[in-house]
């Protein structure tokens, strides 16, 4: 008998690796851990592709107003007072969206440091990770 099994502790081999219950105990978690954060990441992309295409829609309001101004422009007196009520109408339609661009911008800032802080955490975890690898290698073979 080995001491392991003296011990009563768990092990099992996997392609000639000794794989025991404390490193299944620490190697899970940090998996799961790496899973949770590339989904996160996934989630924050497709949150900022939704914003582009938003702010598009926002980018193309302005191509409009120049059209109705030049419009204005060019029609007589009698449909002045309803068009420049509808100008006023859309102009604050802009002023709203011009709102809630500069609220996406923050968003977007805000998720930027959010991404940062992700990645160099998982970077992080990416060395742990070696380490902890290292240190089981290290274990396997204590006098190499």
């Amino acid at each position: 008998m080995s001491d392991e099994e003296d011990k009563g502790g768990f092990s099992f081999s996997i392609g000639g690796f000794d794989i025991s219950g404390w490193m299944l105990a620490v190697a899970v978690p940090v998996v799961s851990s790496i899973g949770g954060g590339a989904w996160y990441v996934f989630d924050l992309q497709s949150r900022f592709i939704a914003v582009e295409e938003n702010i598009t829609v926002v980018l193309d309001v302005e191509s409009r107003v120049q059209t109705l101004e030049q419009a204005a422009a060019d029609s007589d007196l009698r449909g002045l007072s309803s068009r420049l009520s509808e100008l006023s109408t859309q102009m604050n339609t802009i002023l709203e969206n011009q709102r809630q661009l500069l609220d996406l911008r923050q968003r977007v800032d805000q998720s930027t440091v959010v991404t940062n802080t992700l990645s160099q955490d998982l970077d992080r975890y990416d060395t742990e990770i070696e380490d902890l690898w290292r240190a089981v290698d290290a274990l396997d073979q204590p006098l190499r």
